[in-house]
């Protein structure tokens, strides 16, 4: 059975992550995937044995949003929409698959609607129809209510079923979206999509301090912050590793890189991420969906500098659930300084060890869904 799954990342690698483990587990679980991949691409993300068809690449040219570019910081206009519409409808119709999984959309991704909306009725219109799947994080964006009834309107009328990749008992969508506007029976927590965390074997890994930004795009000032909190701290004297996404400013890499003091090492995000946090003494990062399973999984003390720009709540929520459970500090973007940020790291390694029993099997528990809702109907091998 073939999934055409539709990906589009617009600022960071964090959607890529949590795609590319759910187009692993869909081919352990027999699916042959193909994915639509509608951003740019990164060497840290593994598809796997996944048929990955490029479209043009759109990224958002700021925080807000409001401005997606092409690879050369153009702004989108009608003719590359043409042109991407042309090359999801083909993908579509040489594909022609028992499941259509879209991700984000109808809840977010509004800006593609001119190639999601001819997707989703070329879809309906084929025979044997795809089922149609959304999938979503834990939490969603808070958007107007109008725009909340929108988007639970679109998902009655052109959706089979909703993944949500998230632990009701832990952080139910009803958190951050009206659930009452969905049908019941339509929407399934898959638990998180996460990785089986190992502990790296870096010597160097042991004990050190781990600062993170996502991909980069919206972290700088964190990275900043850390580099002048660091001999305010009680781990002034550990070595302080500051990972650079591949979308953080050039210049700022260079100012880290020539300000950074013996004991500071800056260098580019790595693959080895997850289990270097498995030994660290503590991380200190924004509250991406990612970033915060691999935190979880590692059990290292842990500092979250949620990203609010622009009105932004999903980090926010996210963190503030981990550190009900005594899990994290939070500390606000807008009160960010070294002395506030040090005094956070204090305050992380004083936690007593918790461990917060989440569901992490959700790209198996997703694979496991669109098979059998495609089995059921009628879809066979």
């Amino acid at each position: 059975m073939r999934v055409l799954f539709y990906v589009q990342s617009l600022l960071g690698i964090g959607h890529l992550q949590r795609a590319a483990r759910l187009a692993r587990a869909m081919q352990d679980s027999g699916l042959e995937v193909h994915v639509l991949l509608g951003g740019e691409e990164s060497p840290l993300v593994d598809f796997g044995a996944a048929t990955l068809i490029a479209l043009p690449p759109l990224t958002s040219a700021d925080a807000r949003f409001s401005t997606l570019v092409d690879a050369a910081g153009r702004p989108l206009d009608a003719a590359l929409e043409a042109e991407r519409r042309e090359r999801v409808l083909a993908a579509l119709e040489r594909v022609h698959p028992a499941l259509l999984l879209i991700e984000s959309y109808p809840f977010g991704r509004r800006r593609l609607r001119f190639e999601l909306q001819p997707l989703i009725e070329a879809a309906r219109a084929m025979t044997p129809r795809p089922l149609i799947v959304a999938s979503v994080r834990d939490v969603l964006q808070a958007r107007p209510t109008e725009r909340q009834a929108e988007s639970a309107a679109l998902f009655r009328r052109d959706f089979d079923q909703l993944l949500v990749h998230g632990d009701a008992a832990f952080l139910p969508l009803s958190r951050s979206f009206p659930v009452e506007l969905l049908p019941a029976e339509r929407v399934h927590h898959t638990g998180y999509v996460g990785a089986a965390v190992t502990s790296s074997d870096d010597p160097d890994a042991a004990g050190e301090v781990l600062v993170s930004a996502g991909g980069g795009a919206v972290g700088a000032e964190l990275l900043r912050c850390a580099l002048a909190a660091r001999p305010l701290s009680r781990l002034a004297t550990a070595r302080w590793r500051l990972l650079c996404g591949p979308r953080l400013e050039p210049t700022l890499r260079r100012t880290l890189e020539r300000e950074a003091p013996d004991g500071v090492i800056v260098e580019d995000l790595r693959a080895d991420f997850a289990p270097r946090l498995a030994v660290a003494a503590l991380s200190i990062s924004q509250a991406g969906y990612n970033t915060v399973l691999d935190v979880l999984a590692a059990g290292c003390p842990a500092v979250l500098v949620p990203f609010e720009g622009d009105n932004q709540t999903e980090q926010r929520r996210r963190a503030e659930a981990l550190a009900a459970h005594g899990r994290a500090v939070v500390l606000g973007e807008n009160a960010l300084t070294p002395a506030t940020l040090a005094a956070a790291v204090d305050a992380a390694l004083a936690l007593p060890p918790t461990r917060v029993p989440l569901r992490m099997d959700g790209a198996e528990q997703s694979a496991r869904l669109l098979r059998r809702w495609a089995e059921e109907a009628g879809h066979g091998d």
